[in-house]
Parts: C-alpha cells; structure tokens; sequence
C-alpha cells in the first residue's frame, strides 16, 4: 500500500470503552443454556447442517467431554468456567445481509457506533460484521470479487464451496488438538471463509468485527482462509464485548493455508470486556516459498489464551508472529507463538513484548521445534517484558533458548518528562508506547492509531 493511500485514511480514535454497550435481546434462533446432543441438533438445524457437519459436531462433543481441562496453561482461573452456563448459539437471522440497509436497525447501530460503515467505505476490500453467533453483514468489492476472491462466512463457504472448504477443514487444527478446539469443533458457527485464487494479491485488506451482545453467551466462529501459489491477502479482525457481572466465553479456532509462494498476513486487535474468557487456537500451513505472519494484540479479556502457530511445511517457509499483549489489574494476558519447522531451509521469527500494569500478569509461552534432520533452518525469538508496578507480574516460559529482557519504566525518565510539562499518567503512556513502537509500526494506521488510543487510556489511573 503506497504512503499517499495510508496518509488518505482516517485517524480513528477508538477508546476501549467504545465497545461496552449492548441492546436488548430479541432473537429468532436460541439454543438455550447447557451442552448436549440436543444443543448441537439444534444449531445443525437452525444452520441447516448437511449431515457430514452433524457427524463432525457430535464426534467433537465427545472428545470435548473427554478431555480435561488444560494444566499445563497454568491457570487455576479456568475452573471458573461453567460450560452448562452458557447459551451456544443465539442469532437474529441465520443469513447474512448484502445490504447495510437491510440489517436490523439494533444491530446496524451496533457497528455504527464502532465506526464498521466507514472504515469499509475508507480502505477496506471486503468486510464481515458478526453479531453473536452469526454474521449479520457480509459484503466484498466488486473489483476483488471479479478475480475469483471468495469472502463469505463459514456457513456460505462450507455450503457454496465444499469443493475447497471439506478439503482443508480441520486439517491444520484437528478437533483433538486441545480441549477448546473441541468444543470450537462442536458449536462452531460464523466466522469467515476466504479463498484467494492463483497469483491475485488482494491489494487492500479483508476485515471482520465480532461483537458479543448477550450475556451468559459464547460465541465460537471458525475462520478457515487459503490463498493459493503465489496470491497475497491481509486480513484483520477486532473483537468487543460489553461488560457484563457474569462470565462470557470466546473460543475461536483460525485455519490458514499458504500455497507455494504464497503470503498471508492476519491482524488482531482484541479488545474484549474484562468478564470475557478469551480462549484462542490459531494455526498455518505454510507450503513452499510461502509466507505466515501474524501480527497479535491483545488488549482486553479476563484471561486471554492463545499461542499462533505455523507448520513450515515447505522448503524455504517463513513464519512470524508479532505479538503485544497489555494486562491491566484482574486479567491474565497468557499468550505466545508456535513454530514447526518440517521442511530445510525453513525461518521463524516470534517476537513478543508484554506490558503488565498494576494486577495485571502477562505471560510468554513459546514452543520453537526444529528436528535434528532439517537442514539451513533460522529462529529468532525475542521476549520483552515491561512491569509498569511492583506488584506486576510477568512471566517466560519458552521451549528453546530465547534472549529474554524483563525491564522496568525508568522512574529517571518518568521524572525528566514531567520536569517538561507532562503529567505523570501522560509520561508512562509515552514511555510504553515507546516500547512497542517498532512492532506497532507494522499494523495499518487505523489499527497503530486504536492500539495506541488504547494503551493512553490503560495508563490512566494506573499510577500514582
């Protein structure tokens, strides 16, 4: 994207509080509270399942029942989950408008309020709005349309394009991976369904907006993107939630599939409520010359899990994952990356930096395996931690040798800038936007633009 394109668009000022709204419930689909056969019948229904769907989620629900919670997450917080608590599918229409007239006006205002029309309209190639379990709006340019470029929820993909769809599905993240694949394998519904064909490099980017409106609810899309030889697409995705006394639960399962030379790049700033367990899995497969790179912000949530992953399938195979997480008092950002090398001549870069903020506890977890046998392989992984006060916390725990620097503010810098007229909360703010710049540099100017908006109001209040 060229400087003149970047300098047209808007700077956006998203505070994190924009998203703590919520409107009345009214829906036509509601599969009430509890997890059971009858549960997955009636989202089959609703949906309109074919029968191979019905089998895949009533497998996932046993493995879901059989396997215990996570430990080695190390994290005593998830027993706070009560699965029989929440409703797994709640929708107003189970299709997804073409027109921004024709949404209902509750949701319409919904997405108005965070600021969807107009980023669609400023840069964006195609756009997706979820609301609970389905995507209330779905919409693609017609220029990126004409060469082939599929963007659909995952209920239109699975149904319009099974030809592609069956073939990757769950290929890259099996239902057994982890207890909240399952359970994601299980309820699965919206999400985005992307095919780019051969050589098409989608020039501006994909967007999607999940948004959680109920309460005592999960929402659970399942997103499957393949970009085949030598096409480029970015895609990115924000999610809010207001904020309710009672838990809600987020959990996601991302596919992406890089064909021979092929370049994706997925964007996440995520900027859930504080009552929202965020419980994540994310993976590519990345073919020959192809290239994965995930670029992750995590901002919001109770307690975030969730660790991008690439398999290096390919010879010459490049992964990254760019990462910022910020944990205020009450939450736990536990977050990392996952590099596979499968193939020689393979490179991986994980890069990940953590703020912590009073309470707040922010943790690094890596796994970098590279086999004896593979040839011409490189890692780079880099850890950065910053504690904003003494009770933060912050904590590493990768699977190789990684420089890791856990570093404090300067109270010397905090005291030079405000001898210069700033405040102390404006000082800390300045001082960790700092910190992450060189990473924030990388995202699209209205995501550098949020996330620093974000961090400002996380420091206010949080020191002194």
């Amino acid at each position: 994207m060229s400087d003149a394109e970047l300098q047209e668009k808007p700077d956006l000022q998203i505070d994190q509080d924009q998203g703590n709204f919520s409107y009345p419930e009214d829906y036509a689909f509601d599969a009430g509270t509890g997890l059971t056969d009858k549960t997955i019948d009636y989202i089959c229904d609703a949906k309109e399942d074919p029968d191979w769907v019905r089998e895949f989620r009533k497998k996932a629900l046993k493995v879901f029942d059989e396997k215990p919670l996570p430990t080695h997450w190390a994290s005593k917080d998830l027993e706070n989950i009560h699965f029989n608590d929440f409703r797994y599918y709640l929708s107003k229409g189970a299709k997804p408008k073409r027109s921004w007239d024709e949404v209902p006006d509750d949701v319409k205002k919904t997405f108005e309020r965070l600021g969807i029309p107009e980023k669609e309209r400023a840069f964006l190639a195609g756009v997706e709005a979820q609301f609970d379990s389905e995507a209330a709006y779905s919409n693609i340019k017609k220029a990126v349309a004409e060469q082939g470029v599929i963007f659909v929820g995952s209920r239109e993909g699975l149904k319009d394009h099974p030809e592609i769809f069956k073939k990757w599905f769950g290929k890259v993240i099996p239902t057994a991976d982890n207890k909240f694949s399952a359970l994601n394998s299980a309820v699965f519904s919206g999400g985005s369904f992307i095919y780019v064909p051969k050589g098409v490099k989608v020039k501006h980017p994909l967007q999607a907006y999940f948004r959680i409106n109920a309460e005592n609810f999960g929402q659970f899309e399942r997103t499957l993107i393949i970009v085949d030889e030598g096409a480029e697409v970015t895609y990115m995705e924000g999610c809010t939630a207001p904020k309710f006394d009672s838990v809600t639960l987020h959990s996601a399962v991302v596919e992406l599939v890089a064909m021979k030379g092929a370049k994706i790049q997925y964007i996440t700033v995520q900027n859930w409520s504080p009552n929202v367990f965020n419980l994540v899995t994310k993976r590519g497969l990345a073919h020959e010359e192809s290239e994965i790179k995930w670029i992750d912000c995590n901002i919001g949530s109770r307690l975030t899990m969730k660790y991008p992953g690439v398999i290096l399938k390919g010879r010459k195979a490049r992964g990254e994952v760019l990462s910022i997480a910020l944990a205020n008092n009450g939450q736990h950002q536990d977050t990392g990356a996952k590099m596979i090398h499968a193939a020689d001549e393979t490179t991986s870069n994980i890069i990940s930096k953590s703020i912590s903020i009073g309470s707040g506890r922010a943790t690094y977890r890596g796994l970098v395996h590279i086999p004896r046998h593979l040839k011409g392989c490189k890692n780079n992984t880099e850890c950065d931690a910053l504690l904003i006060n003494t009770e933060s916390r912050t904590d590493t725990y990768p699977a190789i040798v990684t420089r890791g620097d856990v570093s404090k503010v300067s109270a010397e810098q905090i005291f030079y800038m405000q001898q210069r007229g700033l405040s102390e909360g404006q000082a800390m703010s300045l001082s960790v936007n700092g910190f992450v710049n060189d990473l924030v540099r990388q995202f699209p100017m209205e995501y550098s633009v949020e996330l620093k908006r974000l961090i400002d109001l996380e420091m206010e209040g949080s020191v002194g």
